[in-house]
């Protein structure tokens, strides 16, 4: 059998448990199985000097029993036989959806430490049905605007003595979430209530056209054909709608994040105390307390969203003359109970936050569940009330309350500017370096947030208006219906300026990259002495290189995209408030040019934004069927639902609150056990769940680890997008706390790339970078082309063995030595 890379097909990440070698391994026999001790042939290549005592008895002379190295997989995942290598591979410890796997034979190995004197015994941590197992989870893909919400509290900038800031920038991240959660159930009320229940219900040509809505047409004049019942049961609608979200978030809450974590001192009594890195602390992968606070929070809003729509129509009614007066106050008395709510809510969501140097393990009780069942009796006595006989009632024009989504618009850019002041007095506080946009990270990132959530609602209303309307576009005059709000058309019309502006960035990208491209040119070939130059495949090799490069120019894209999606939130609300038309109507009057650019907007931003929704219901639903496709959307989780959930409890559920637990547990109890030596080893966003892995450990059990990453963002993303646990101090406090630590990279990778600790910090961590393509041209070791490996396979590379033997060494000895870079050499770059 072949070792060499293994690569799982949907997503190009490679994950491997051996090193590529170009003579036949001395240590496995002919049909692939790997040879106990006593049948190798001499010393073996896998440990450059044999230890102390390991030819006497088991733990002679003081030397370690066994060794293990701990292998954790990147984004996409990989399967426990493409990781060890072997078809054969047993489940140690773990369930069907994350477990520590080995091969076969080396299922008792802790039995039998004689035979494993000159190899550690490996294992395989496989997490990828955490993200992309169940066909279930392809309905995530309509919760992104939260994940990316949530994404925005742990990308504040780093803070020293700045409790307040950071305290206020958490509750603005937090509010935000919570007027997404808001902006989705309104979206539905507007599509149910609105469009559905009570324009073509209540419209004799629409609702002859769907037979469905035949009980509630007002010209059959059913008992069921007040607009006041017809709304009653169009709520069923979004209250379902908030009640699936609680389901799906109580659930996950369960599966996920209930996972207690390996039981130590807290911050406040560790003897290694102080300003601690928080991926330290004893509570931060345990935030059931506030998921379980917001949860509640963020369900009662959701049902005093569809209360105040059904009240908002009927109060209406009933203040008009000739309303019934006991009506109209209850329905001052509704009015009453959903604003105390909504402050009930409000004071919830803002009065405290995460709890991360203790174990939070209590839930407030009352909270939880008086909160949302309080809020759903609102909802059912503001139904009864809607429902309620009132003759001579006619549904006309739009649904009262068409102001909500430009006043949600001007909350959310209220708060996104508050997030973004806070993040720059952080930031000018304390600057860390290659920290983008200036701090302001977060703030654009809630802001692209914002934006995504109302296309996803407005593109959902668009649409609908049109299928009912028939061929007639709402909100010209053109159908019996007046459509959705005119917000929601001035916000569609501003998608394609966005559109035009991400391709005139993604223009200067393609650009920087051919000119960085020719500049590499002239260069490739000097890492390559002694070869003959091919001018395709340098400048393959450096087309390679220039694309990789393009990820540190992220914040070029991020930073204007959400500037100009925030001043055109802000200018769609100015613009329906002051004309009350559509755009299309009140261009009209105006120069040729400027009416048929509005209606060209108009048009192609309401197709725009419906086409947005069905390609997310579609990619959703593809998914479902598809195991590929949900390995590809579980690379988008993989990476976006690392961080618990801080601000918003109907995001996709944190994975690695299960993770890091089950590999800390293991690494601690099976040192513990054996006192053996450990290696853990990630890859891409492995490398960072074995960092926080490594944090979360006891200080005598971190001094028995060694850390080896490849292909890692540790820095290159997470240390620049969330400086304030992935910086360069906390960088530096985890290498000051591991035992040994090194880091591969390439320049050809995208993602990974060097840790970039300061000279000075003690032993290098960075490897120079890795050549890549190992051989240039065809050689008597790679006698067909090499391939450009980038991102996968740096088992491949000959370096990895060489560090990983060596951190084996020198685990029980002294700190870790810079070993030669013999086999790395630099690319042109």
């Amino acid at each position: 059998m072949l070792t060499g890379r293994t690569t799982t097909p949907e997503s190009g990440d490679t994950v491997a448990a051996t090193t590529h070698r170009q003579q036949p391994d001395p240590g496995r026999d002919q049909d692939g199985g790997r040879r106990r001790a006593g049948e190798r042939d001499g010393g073996g290549p896998d440990r450059p000097a044999a230890r102390a005592g390991q030819d006497g008895p088991p733990g002679a002379g003081g030397a370690p029993e066994l060794d293990l190295e701990l292998l954790v997989h990147g984004v996409g995942g990989a399967s426990p036989q493409q990781m060890l290598d072997d078809p054969r591979t047993v489940r140690v410890t773990g369930d069907d959806t994350a477990g520590v796997h080995r091969r076969t034979p080396d299922a008792d190995a802790e039995e039998r430490p004689a035979d494993y004197r000159r190899e550690p015994v490996r294992e395989a941590y496989c997490w990828s049905n955490l993200t992309s197992g169940n066909g279930a989870r392809a309905l995530w893909l309509l919760l992104l605007p939260f994940m990316i919400a949530n994404l925005a509290h742990w990308m504040r900038p780093a803070a020293h003595r700045r409790n307040r800031t950071v305290r206020t920038y958490g509750v603005l991240v937090r509010l935000v979430a919570l007027s997404l959660t808001v902006l989705l159930v309104a979206g539905a009320c507007e599509v149910a209530l609105d469009l559905v229940a009570w324009q073509c219900a209540g419209t004799g040509s629409c609702a002859d056209r769907r037979a469905w809505l035949g009980f509630m047409s007002a010209e059959q004049g059913g008992w069921w054909s007040q607009p006041g019942r017809r709304l009653a049961v169009a709520a069923l609608l979004p209250a379902a709608l908030t009640g699936l979200l609680w389901y799906l978030s109580n659930r996950t809450w369960s599966a996920y994040e209930s996972q207690p974590p390996v039981g130590r001192t807290t911050g406040e009594t560790d003897p290694e105390a102080g300003d601690l890195p928080a991926l330290r602390l004893p509570g931060f992968w345990y935030g059931r307390r506030l998921v379980a606070r917001l949860r509640a929070a963020h369900t009662a809003a959701g049902f005093l969203t569809v209360a105040a729509a059904l009240t908002a129509a009927a109060t209406r009614q009933d203040r008009a003359p000739g309303g019934s007066g006991w009506l109209d106050a209850t329905g001052w008395l509704l009015c009453g109970l959903i604003t105390a709510g909504g402050v009930a809510v409000v004071h919830v969501v803002c009065r405290r936050g995460r709890s991360e140097s203790r174990l939070d393990e209590n839930l407030d009780r009352i909270t939880v569940t008086a909160l949302p069942g309080a809020a759903l009796g609102v909802l059912a006595l503001s139904a009864l009330h809607a429902a309620w006989s009132r003759p001579g009632w006619v549904s006309a024009g739009q649904l009262p309350g068409d102001q909500t989504f430009g006043v949600i618009t001007l909350v959310q850019v209220a708060l996104v500017t508050g997030i973004a002041g806070c993040a720059l007095v952080l930031h000018r506080a304390a600057p860390t370096p290659r920290t983008p946009l200036s701090g302001l990270g977060g703030a654009a990132v809630a802001m692209l947030a914002c934006g995504l959530g109302t296309v996803l609602c407005g593109g959902v209303a668009q649409r609908m208006a049109d299928w009912l309307d028939g061929a007639a576009t709402p909100g010209m005059g053109e159908g019996p219906m007046p459509g959705p709000p005119d917000v929601l058309s001035w916000q569609a019309a501003a998608v394609p300026l966005l559109i035009v502006l991400l391709v005139v960035l993604a223009a200067v990208f393609v650009c920087r990259v051919l000119r960085v491209r020719a500049k590499l040119v002239r260069t490739v070939p000097d890492g390559y002495p002694g070869e003959r130059p091919d001018g395709v495949r340098t400048r393959r090799i450096a087309g390679t290189i220039a694309r990789a490069g393009v990820t540190d120019d992220a914040p070029g894209i991020v930073g204007p995209l959400a500037l100009l999606a925030l001043l055109l939130a802000g200018g769609a609300v100015a613009g329906a408030w002051a004309t009350g038309e559509v755009p299309g109507r009140a261009a009209d009057g105006t120069h040729p040019v400027i009416d048929a650019a509005a209606q060209t907007a108009q048009a192609l931003g309401s197709w725009l934004t419906g086409l947005a929704f069905l390609a997310l219901v579609t990619w959703a639903r593809r998914a479902y069927r598809s195991p590929s496709a949900r390995r590809t959307i579980g690379i988008l989780w993989d990476v976006g639902t690392f961080w618990p959930r801080a601000a918003h409890p109907f995001a996709p559920p944190c994975y690695a609150e299960r993770a890091v637990p089950d590999l800390t547990w293991r690494m601690q109890t099976w040192t513990e056990r054996t006192g053996g030596r450990l290696v853990i080893s990630g890859h891409s966003q492995g490398s960072v769940l074995a960092a926080a892995a490594v944090w979360q450990l006891d200080r005598r059990t971190r001094r028995q680890v060694a850390l080896l990453t490849y292909g890692s963002p540790l820095e290159r993303l997470y240390g620049r997008w969330f400086p304030a646990y992935f910086g360069p101090r906390q960088l530096r406090a985890l290498h000051g706390e591991v035992r040994c630590w090194r880091n591969l990279w390439r320049y050809t990778d995208p993602i990974g790339g060097p840790v970039r600790l300061p000279d000075g910090t003690g032993p290098e961590v960075d490897r120079g970078a890795l050549r890549d393509p190992l051989a240039y041209g065809r050689t008597a070791e790679h006698p067909l082309p090499a391939p450009i490996l980038g991102h996968g396979d740096y088992q491949a590379d000959p370096a990895f063995e060489e560090e990983r033997a060596t951190l084996l060494a020198r685990l029980p000895g002294q700190e870790c030595p810079v070993p030669a870079q013999g086999s790395s050499g630099r690319s042109s770059g």
